[in-house]
């Protein structure tokens, strides 16, 4: 699910190998990496093999990690004044969607360095995999692809020992936008203590609806764009636990006493069904997440918005200043 599109063809063709694959049940599937081990030049499972710090705001790094069998990137964008200013800052934790063009330059690419101008934050924009689902998958034949070991057990802390940041609880928002916006919502229950605010813009909140369209969507292209026949949550039966564990509708006290922002799109789009199918979906899934946190007295804001499967900068201006009012000052 992606501003980006999938290639409906590419991802269409490999699903009926995988399909098949998975009739079989799964026959040449390597289970996942347990966390990684720690890579040489630090602490955190990390080491930089390529950084660029020569802009005043974003800088960019490129990691080598055990846990992701190749070199992810990372854009830590800065706040203005952030080099003289000896102040610490809150951080964003920004993911971005799914789809083959889609990495951890897609917030660059849609003018977030406008957006946050003047705005007291530091935003750190990972990779997450073309159909990563900010997960660790069940199974992959193309290496680790550990995203959520990444980006929580090692971005996270190498984020915080690197910058000036505040390492607690209110001083962490998350959010993103499609896939990302659902990694949002994932990481903020699954991981209670790290982030204050949750943020999905047009990104699933329920997982087991319509016969868990979202689930066998997370394994089609996961399979198709990123592990090789592998899924993120098991084929042809799924590991329960984990699409409990990360199903927002299922986690709603783990979403107590933070700020939940959420956007869907209301309008199909008359040209482009996949992205009409993509928002239907997800319009439906947030319809359903809401509900239950408000039948569990559980505070929350919400839009929906005309237009389909789309970031929509204004929405993201409005959610941006709701962090800053609920995270710890600089």
């Amino acid at each position: 699910m992606s501003e980006e599109r999938l290639s409906r063809r590419r991802v269409l063709k490999t699903a009926g190998g995988v399909t098949a694959a998975m009739a079989l049940g799964g026959v040449g599937v390597v289970a996942a990496a347990g966390p990684a081990a720690a890579a040489p030049g630090n602490g955190y499972g990390l080491s930089i093999v390529e950084r660029n710090e020569s802009d005043p705001r974003l800088w960019y790094y490129r990691f080598a990690t055990d846990a992701v069998g190749w070199n992810p990137g990372v854009n830590v964008l800065l706040p203005d004044g952030y080099h003289g200013s000896g102040s610490r800052y809150p951080v964003l934790y920004l993911f971005h969607g799914g789809g083959t063009g889609s990495d951890f330059t897609e917030f660059d690419r849609l003018g977030i360095r406008e957006l946050t101008a003047g705005k007291p934050v530091i935003v750190v924009m990972p990779d997450g995999g073309h159909a990563g689902w900010y997960s660790n998958p069940v199974g992959s034949n193309t290496g680790p692809r550990n995203w959520e070991t990444f980006h929580i057990a090692q971005l996270l802390p190498w984020i915080d020992a690197s910058f000036r940041t505040y390492a607690e609880y209110d001083g962490r928002a998350v959010g993103g936008f499609s896939m990302g916006g659902f990694g949002a919502l994932k990481y903020a229950a699954k991981y209670y203590g790290h982030f204050a605010s949750v943020s999905s813009h047009s990104g699933p909140a329920s997982l087991r609806r319509d016969a868990g369209l979202v689930v066998h969507w997370a394994n089609v292209t996961s399979a198709a764009l990123d592990l090789g026949g592998g899924t993120v949550y098991g084929a042809p039966l799924w590991d329960e636990a984990r699409v409990s564990a990360d199903n927002p509708v299922e986690r709603l006290d783990s979403y107590r006493n933070k700020r939940v922002f959420l956007v869907a799109g209301t309008s199909p789009d008359p040209v482009n069904w996949f992205d009409t199918a993509n928002e239907t979906q997800v319009l439906a899934g947030q319809r359903e997440f809401r509900g239950r946190l408000g039948e569990a007295g559980i505070p929350h804001e919400w839009h929906e918005e005309p237009g389909g499967h789309m970031f929509r900068p204004a929405m993201f201006t409005r959610d941006l200043d709701g962090i800053l009012d609920r995270l710890r000052k600089h």
